[in-house]
């Protein structure tokens, strides 16, 4: 400084120190001055307002789309398929036509029986006739009680054979009628277990027919999500491809024992009014909340901590500064925690920037979501 240049005389610069030494203290506290009126640090946050809503843990799960009533059509009787009429993705209507096997046999078989009925009738007749004479001779007391009685036996006899006819005709008429396989109700062909000119065993699955009366979802779900679920839950199914695409379902069916393969439980979803874009055999994605409960839900990213315990940051509207406050945590979920104390609904809590804020310190909001 001027004051202690090389030019001056050793009196001069021992003064010039004294002043320097005197003047130092006004010099700091200008200083310190100047930095109490400087103002504060105004950070900018963003925050979400508290409410109270119906908070819980949030389950995906990956189906497709079944009918809800699938049937199995079969002949009643064996034989060789000669047509099936429909294959699979075909749509039946009631009563039409799905397979027809060989009647040839049955059809000799009804003959046979018609002409057994033929033969027991002409004996009926012929009975009938000898009862009647008996009868009658018998009322004049000319004829004997026995030949009376045996007349009238085998007029018994002769009816009840007519009868045994009658239900052989009947038996082979139905045999003949269950050569034809029809469809019993409207519906789309989902599998087909035979093909032409193949020798059919009763009961053997010809075509699978998936029914229009309603769909289903079906999920395989682990254990420990069938124990935590509701009883009824609300389900939302959504195509995989088209996730805008979607209908609501209940729980229509579960299966009472897991699978000995994957320890999972069949759940079938039935759904209400799905769109025709929900086809069969699609891919679909189930979601619904499990425990369900109201609650504070606030993103995870709000959460810091005080002295060990879980707080958050709370914006004072008025002054627009932060105060950091301890809370209970419910329940923690990958994005959002369920706060149990601590907060009130309508309190703005921040959730961008809370690592770097201090108790009182100032805040700029850049949005607020609710």
């Amino acid at each position: 400084m001027y004051f202690l240049t090389a030019s001056r005389s050793p009196v001069q610069r021992a003064v010039a120190r004294s002043l320097l030494i005197a003047l130092l203290p006004v010099l700091l506290f200008a200083c310190s001055r100047e930095e109490e009126k400087a103002e504060p640090e105004t950070r900018p946050v963003r925050t979400v307002a508290v409410e109270k809503r119906e908070a819980g843990e949030t389950v995906s799960l990956a189906g497709t789309i079944e009918s809800q009533v699938q049937a199995d059509l079969a002949f009643r009787i064996g034989g060789r398929l000669i047509e099936r009429t429909v294959n699979v993705g075909d749509k039946v209507k009631a009563g039409q036509l799905i397979a027809r096997l060989d009647p040839t046999d049955e059809r000799n078989a009804l003959r046979a029986a018609e002409a057994s009925l033929i033969a027991a009738n002409g004996q009926l007749s012929e009975a009938r006739i000898n009862y009647e004479r008996q009868r009658h001779l018998y009322e004049r007391q000319i004829a004997a009680r026995v030949a009376f009685e045996r007349a009238e036996q085998v007029f018994t006899t002769a009816q009840a054979a007519v009868k045994a006819a009658e239900a052989h005709v009947g038996l082979a008429t139905q045999r003949l009628d269950d050569t034809e396989l029809h469809a019993d109700a409207p519906g789309v062909v989902t599998a087909r277990g035979a093909e032409t000119g193949e020798i059919i065993q009763p009961g053997r699955m010809i075509v699978q027919i998936a029914r229009d009366e309603g769909k289903d979802a079906v999920f395989n779900v682990p254990a420990n999500i069938r124990e935590a679920s509701h009883p009824d839950p609300d389900v939302t199914v959504a195509l995989s491809l088209s996730p805008d695409v979607t209908a609501k379902g209940r729980v229509r069916e579960i299966a009472p024992r897991a699978d000995a393969a994957t320890g999972t439980f069949r759940i079938r979803v039935g759904l209400i009014d799905p769109p025709a874009e929900m086809r069969l055999g699609s891919t679909v994605v189930g979601r619904t909340t499990f425990a369900r409960h109201a609650g504070i839900e606030l993103p995870a990213s709000a959460l810091t901590n005080s002295n060990g315990q879980p707080a958050v940051w709370i914006v004072d509207p008025k002054s627009m500064t932060v105060a950091l406050r301890q809370i209970g945590v419910a329940r923690f979920n990958p994005g959002s925690i369920v706060v149990s104390d601590g907060v009130t609904p309508g309190e703005l809590v921040v959730t961008a920037g809370v690592q770097a804020l201090r108790p009182g310190q100032k805040v700029r909001l850049l949005g607020a979501t609710s």
